[in-house]
């Protein structure tokens, strides 16, 4: 076994406080390795099983592994946060130290997994939010997913934009799913993005269209007592 020296080669990773475990072990892992510690993570204390010379040789190799370990598990303790390094500094090898962490929060990697799977099929969107900004949500959701080592291909991705179209957009969802060739996913945004604008457009061109009408309605309803009073006027003159 290789003694190791304490000369960082790579910047530290931030403290674990218990979320993406998977994220931080990573880092942790290469940061160990660039101190060649990494090995020292799955090794147990040498038997002293043996002759005398092979005695003496596992004497040393205690010794060695004695530093190795000391050092490596004081550098995952230390990029624990304070709660953390509290529970787990009871653990006096790097093996049970790190197979641990495994234990507890590998199993919680799982958990989140099925929350955001859940969290992106039960996504609706919905008539009273922008379309586009309810897309960029869905895809910081995908983003998630991918992050948990699962992978949704574009064209899954664009099938299940478009189902998720709120009620008004039933006929526009419908052109969408009849369209032969096969879209892209910013292909899918750009058209929504069109669409969401042309409905503005239309319903501002409505609103401006009914207002004209109310101000002629009511110029009109002023002018007509001043035509009955003339009418009457000269209804009187005849008599």
């Amino acid at each position: 076994m290789e003694q190791s020296g304490t000369k960082s080669h790579s910047e530290k990773p931030e403290k674990f406080k218990g979320g993406d475990f998977k994220r931080w072990q990573q880092k942790m892992l290469f940061y160990l390795t660039t101190l060649n510690l990494a090995n020292d993570m799955c090794e147990t204390v040498p038997s002293t099983e043996g002759d005398n010379i092979l005695y003496a040789k596992t004497l040393i190799a205690i010794d060695v592994w004695n530093h190795n370990n000391f050092f490596c598990r004081n550098y995952i303790l230390n990029a624990l946060n304070d709660s953390l390094y509290d529970v787990y500094v009871v653990c006096k090898t790097t093996k049970e130290l790190w197979e641990s962490l495994e234990k507890k929060y590998k199993t919680e990697d799982a958990g989140s997994k099925k929350f955001v799977v859940r969290k992106f099929l039960d996504y609706k969107m919905v008539d009273s939010m922008s379309i586009v900004s309810q897309i960029e949500n869905l895809q910081k959701i995908i983003h998630d997913i991918h992050v948990e080592g699962m992978v949704i291909n574009e064209s899954f991705q664009v099938a299940s934009f478009i189902e998720k179209l709120p009620p008004s957009w039933k006929e526009f969802k419908n052109y969408l799913k009849h369209k032969r060739k096969e879209m892209t996913l910013e292909d899918l945004i750009v058209r929504l993005k069109i669409e969401e604008d042309n409905r503005k457009n239309e319903k501002g061109l409505v609103s401006c269209m009914e207002t004209k009408a109310n101000v002629i309605e009511g110029s009109s309803s002023k002018q007509r007592p001043k035509f009955q009073k003339i009418k009457k006027k000269r209804t009187l003159s005849l008599v």
